[in-house]
């Protein structure tokens, strides 16, 4: 793809000028009405013009904007990417990479197994670390200071866990490559190159420490909806597999390693699509689908919606309608190995009518897939972008949203009665539930919850306590109760309040920020750590809530190579990692209105 670049832009560089102005008449007829604020979730053209014109280039050809640029020559590709980015393709020089380890910080540490094979600390999602791992007190909580950032190259956001094992931190990166850095030091052991961007966590395989014959693996998703399992060590691709073959589908939640299988939710990027009102809309359905971890064959596949979408109708222009749609995967599921069975929380339904597995949690059988129980939080809820963008109001279904996702991961907590499986909503409503029948045992409207607002992408855990972060991002909508950005605590069997801590606003005049927190929280004996989307990564009390420590990740940092480098809003579902007493954090988020950054941040206590 790179020669074929190359070649049109020698074929046409006698006449930049002319290039300049069909990248702008392009842009202005085709991408303009999404991306300067037709679409609040559509990047703003701000950020695409901090894009490198390669991202951009790529994006647009084989990657998360393919659909979009289809009416695009590959002549308006190239000229598209060099008017946002004001630099040519030919001209443009990628910034350097973290630079590469010695010899004696490359080795893979066999006598460091993984602590936990998941985004959430173990099967439970709790997200909690065990006081052994962590290293720290609260007295070094308190004393954390910046040892070293790691600048992503070509990054507007950083969004991808990392998993620490063997010595080793494996992160994902906007450009799709997944690097192995000595988890100490930030050194490059390795690199990876996936089709598209990583989004999720990197999970690694367990084995016995000090077994030098054993073949970890790290498996993690793409935004092209692929799963991929990489030799640990090595950095050698061992199998991938497209979990979906929709053109909207896509990885957004991180895989599960379980019981040999790797259980992979599928989400989806229709919503988005639906903006177009010539799209047919919509043919997607939620799913997970089971790997054999060790070859990538496919043991079973359970889609959110049983019956197949067909057509029920025709828009206002004449375009097919299909139903039902939607109710995509956004979340980590949670598995209880004992019971036999995982539980995923779902997405809004994209056409009418409405359904009943949308805005749900459904628990499945961990063997077959199969269905044991659906819990509907949210009923009659149908929505697409094309909901609040103007021209395109014949792809917004009758109900009209509210769009109140399960993004956040359920977590089988521990209480003195049993386990209660605790889901949060963007309603801003956290439930406590039955995880053997599904029955309802407490709810709580903790925010106000939105379209990126209420509980967006995950709490935290720690001895029958809750910790629930607020996003209650400003979306433009009317909202009959007030914001509620901050943390609380409830109890897990109970769903009692413990307390609350309402977040401070520290935006002053920062563009696109804001005080809530999307990403999710990570519980430890000493602290609560949480990123908010105004850039600040805090560790909170975890008897009251009190702030113990703060950073603000959007000071501009030397990165490891010398580039300088900034993070931002921290979002998605990237939480902070603890472990050996040292904190790491991806920050930036430049997409849906928040800051952008490319760094990945490793604290330490003071020297």
């Amino acid at each position: 793809m790179r020669f074929a670049v190359l070649i049109l832009l020698l074929a046409t560089a006698a006449n930049a000028t002319a290039d300049q102005s069909m990248g702008e008449r392009a842009y202005l007829e085709h991408c303009a009405q999404c991306h300067e604020g037709g679409v609040p979730k559509a990047p703003h053209k701000m950020f695409l013009e901090m894009m490198a014109p390669d991202a951009i280039h790529t994006a647009m050809t084989d990657g998360i904007m393919t659909l979009q640029a289809k009416d695009l020559s590959a002549e308006e590709r190239v000229a598209v990417a060099e008017y946002l980015a004001k630099v040519s393709l030919a001209d443009y020089e990628a910034p350097a990479v973290p630079p590469a380890c010695k010899p004696s910080d490359a080795r893979f540490d066999f006598d460091q197994p993984p602590l936990s094979s998941g985004w959430g600390g173990g099967l439970d999602n709790n997200r909690y670390v065990v006081a052994e791992a962590t290293g720290l007190d609260g007295e070094a909580v308190r004393d954390l200071e910046l040892k070293w950032a790691v600048a992503f190259p070509n990054a507007l956001r950083a969004r991808s866990q990392p998993g620490i094992a063997g010595g080793s931190l494996f992160v994902g990166s906007q450009d799709g490559t997944v690097y192995a850095l000595n988890a100490k030091t930030g050194c490059v052991r390795w690199t990876f190159r996936a089709t598209a961007e990583v989004r999720t966590a990197i999970v690694v395989s367990p084995w016995d420490a000090g077994d030098e014959t054993a073949r970890p693996t790290i498996f993690f998703g793409d935004l092209l909806a692929r799963a991929y399992a990489v030799d640990a060590k090595t950095g050698e691709l061992r199998w991938s597999v497209k979990v979906d073959d929709h053109p909207n589908a896509t990885i957004t939640g991180s895989p599960v390693l379980a019981d040999g299988k790797l259980l992979v939710p599928v989400s989806s990027l229709e919503v988005t699509s639906a903006v177009d009102p010539d799209y047919v809309c919509c043919t997607f359905r939620g799913a997970v689908m089971a790997l054999d971890a060790g070859d990538g064959s496919v043991i079973w596949k359970q889609h959110t919606i049983d019956e197949a979408p067909k057509k029920v109708g025709e828009t206002s222009v004449g375009t097919d309608i299909f139903a039902p749609s939607g109710a995509p995967i956004w979340n980590t599921p949670s598995v209880d190995l004992d019971a036999g069975l995982l539980y995923v929380g779902t997405g809004e339904n994209y056409s009418s009518p409405a359904e009943g597995n949308s805005d749900a949690i459904i628990a499945m059988n961990l063997e077959t897939g199969k269905k044991q129980w659906v819990f509907q939080a949210t009923a009659g809820d149908a929505w697409t972008q094309a909901c609040m963008t103007p021209g395109s109001e014949q792809n917004c279904p009758e109900e009209n949203g509210p769009d109140y996702d399960f993004g956040a991961s359920t977590m089988l907590v521990e209480t003195e009665k049993g386990k209660v499986l605790v889901a949060g909503q963007k309603s801003g409503e956290a439930f406590g539930i039955n995880p053997a029948t599904g029955e309802l045992l407490w709810r709580n409207r903790l925010g106000r919850g939105g379209i990126q607002a209420g509980i967006h992408f995950g709490m935290a855990a720690n001895a029958g306590v809750v910790y629930v972060p607020i996003s209650d991002f400003d979306d433009g909508q009317e909202h009959e109760l007030p914001a509620r950005p901050g943390v609380f605590a409830l109890d897990a069997m109970t769903g009692e309040v413990l307390w609350y801590r309402a977040h401070d606003d520290f935006c002053g005049d920062r563009q696109f920020c804001n005080p809530g927190i999307s990403a999710p929280a990570t519980a430890t004996d000493a602290a609560v750590f949480a990123g908010g989307m105004d850039g600040l990564l805090r560790a909170y009390e975890p008897e009251t809530g009190a702030i113990l420590w703060r950073h603000d990740t959007t000071r501009p940092v030397t990165a490891l190579g010398g580039e300088a480098a900034h993070g931002g809003s921290i979002g998605g579902s990237a939480g902070p990692v603890v472990h050996d007493s040292m904190v790491y954090q991806t920050s930036g988020y430049g997409i849906y209105y928040h800051m952008p950054g490319n760094v990945l941040l490793a604290f330490g206590p003071a020297d």
